[in-house]
């Protein structure tokens, strides 16, 4: 991850900081909770449910370190008032060589929810798509081979 920066919409932010203050407060208590429990439980070498519960405490920490990092450097995309050209925030209409229209917003890859629309300015089709304008054509390289979409609107 290194210091780079993190671009979130307002409230990628708030999910985010949902998730930390979450995880700070009643994740650790009820994983603590688990691991007294399990230490209780007489010898830990054979408990797997102390086990279960160190590895849980483990990704709780982690992710907490994770999300830490991660508001630290975080840069809040503002929607973009400039309709001309697709940046970080566009809401993009793109269609595939006359197939169905479809619509996505660029976000920041934090954030970025592919089945709800919210696709990364470092994916593929987002990269292709930034610094661009309606009626431009952009390729994509994909697995299947090279996809066109021609930009129709950007919200």
């Amino acid at each position: 991850m290194g210091n780079q920066a993190i671009y979130v919409t307002a409230d990628g932010l708030k999910k985010l900081e949902d998730e930390l203050a979450y995880l700070r407060s009643e994740k650790r208590m009820e994983v603590a909770e688990r691991l007294h429990e399990a230490s209780q439980d007489g010898e830990l070498i054979e408990n797997a449910e102390y086990e279960a519960a160190k590895n849980e405490q483990a990704f709780v920490e982690g992710r907490i370190l994770e999300l830490e990092q991660m508001l630290s450097r975080a840069h809040i995309i503002e929607a973009s008032k400039d309709k001309d050209v697709v940046n970080i925030g566009s809401t993009v209409v793109v269609q595939e060589n006359g197939g169905s229209k479809e619509t996505y917003t660029i976000v920041g890859a934090a954030e970025a929810q592919p089945k709800e629309g919210l696709i990364s300015n470092e994916s593929p089709l987002g990269r292709a798509l930034l610094n661009h304008q309606a009626g431009d054509e952009v390729e994509v390289a994909a697995p299947a081979g090279t996809l066109h979409f021609v930009i129709k609107q950007i919200k």
